[in-house]
């Protein structure tokens, strides 16, 4: 991307320079629905299209409100989120809000219906599906679907057929509610129940772990001060509450003393718009964990754990932003 995509080769396919586009016998086709619409066609009498003209132009209804009304919702409340556009909290609050006003039509249907059109897999549920894998996988929440229990039901329905998996693989939706439920109410067994538990819930293409190191640590050298940094940076956070865990360390038994902490942000980097308005984000070296490497692991659990001593030192105090 940003490459092949701009030669004057690839922009005689699509003049913008976008992807996906397929090339044919008889020309290029780009735009998703359009190529979607070209393979479904190469073989005649396609299911895919229905069995009547009354389905066939369902099928092409609900193509176009999953890429008018679907597709945008996700992408202006996800793209911000990724660094893709500006972080604008009253762009992100029209998005969730034409969001949820489509899903809603969408849970009204399928309250119902097992499918868009008719009673089996059409182009209209591929190309759905589709347009809501990114928003389920990477930012919606489960307290946000839980509000259209019959999109949920369709969702999980279409990703577990063979043939979706075969392409998308298997897909899971972390609970951030449900993990953080059991940190906060194990109170002994801490390793067999809460740290399992969050291992056997982990969602790794839906989120990513991270260390933070303070790039400071020879400024605190005052515990107080040094705890208030800590408190002030937790309540900056909390914007970011809904799609974010966080354990706080702050070690040593003298100044000066040292500030480490793991955090798990929902989607693969850390968030961008947490970035832009938490100044103390830049403060803090932040390291992508490896949970391939069995020492990273570990060390994520000896934090979650409040481990003691950490890496050979005592702990002043350890803070859980949930």
């Amino acid at each position: 991307m940003g490459v092949s995509n701009k030669t004057p080769e690839f922009l005689k396919m699509n003049p913008l320079g976008k992807v996906p586009v397929l090339e044919t016998p008889d020309g290029p086709v780009f735009e998703s629905n359009a190529i979607a619409r070209y393979v479904a066609r190469l073989k005649d009498d396609n299911p895919l299209f229905g069995s009547s003209r009354i389905e066939q132009a369902h099928v092409e209804q609900w193509m176009d409100f999953a890429a008018t009304e679907v597709d945008p919702g996700v992408a202006w409340y996800l793209y911000p989120r990724l660094g893709y556009l500006p972080y604008v909290s009253t762009t992100e609050e029209t998005a969730i809000s034409s969001l949820k006003r489509s899903l809603g039509a969408l849970n009204t249907h399928l309250a119902s219906n097992t499918y868009l059109v008719g009673h089996a897999v059409t182009l209209a549920d591929i190309v759905m599906t589709c347009n809501l894998y990114h928003g389920i996988a990477r930012i919606l929440t489960k307290t946000f679907t839980s509000d259209f229990p019959h999109v949920e039901r369709y969702f999980w329905t279409m990703v577990n057929q063979p043939n979706f998996k075969k392409v998308i693989g298997e897909v899971k939706q972390m609970v951030l509610d449900d993990w953080k439920r059991l940190y906060s109410n194990t109170k002994t067994n801490f390793r067999e129940v809460a740290i399992k538990g969050f291992w056997d819930m982990y969602d790794p293409e839906g989120y990513s772990l991270w260390f933070c190191d303070y790039k400071y640590n020879d400024e605190n050298t005052v515990s107080f001060v040094t705890l208030n940094k800590v408190g002030g940076f937790l309540q900056r956070m909390d914007l970011c509450r809904k799609y974010a865990f966080g354990k706080m360390l702050v070690i040593g038994s003298e100044p000066p003393f040292k500030l480490k902490g793991l955090w798990l942000f929902r989607g693969q980097d850390v968030p961008k718009f947490v970035m832009d308005e938490v100044y103390d984000m830049e403060l803090y070296e932040w390291t992508k964990v490896d949970i391939s490497d069995e020492a990273q692991k570990e060390r994520v659990n000896a934090m979650i754990e409040d481990q003691e001593p950490f890496e050979g030192e005592a702990l002043l105090d350890a803070k859980c932003f949930k």
